[in-house]
């Protein structure tokens, strides 16, 4: 199987094993990904049709469900960052204009 370990998994007991018992695998050390966020490993695993192997069930479950749900993409990502001045933030009504101009 072709494999791809995160950064929270990748021991070199581990990888050891892995290729002895016949894997294909790769870490994160191999392809210049380390410390990167999970979206990152994710994309790479699905890159290389590589099996990614996490301790980090959370994120990845997410990541999953966002790709399962999405049919393998999705139309784009609005992002709304509060700041430390709330008079700099987004009201309500700027978020919805926000969203119209990027559905243009």
């Amino acid at each position: 199987m072709k494999l791809y370990l995160d950064d929270n998994i990748a021991s070199s007991l581990l990888v050891r094993l892995l290729r002895k018992a016949g894997h294909d695998v790769q870490v994160p050390a191999d392809v210049g990904t380390g410390g990167e966020d999970d979206p990152v490993h994710l994309t790479h695993s699905i890159q290389e049709q590589r099996v990614c192997l996490s301790q980090n069930y959370g994120d990845f479950a997410k990541l999953h469900n966002l790709i399962v749900i999405s049919g393998g993409h999705h139309p784009g990502i609005i992002v709304v960052r509060r700041d430390n001045d709330p008079t700099r933030d987004l009201t309500p009504q700027g978020i919805v204009r926000a969203s119209e101009i990027s559905c243009r």
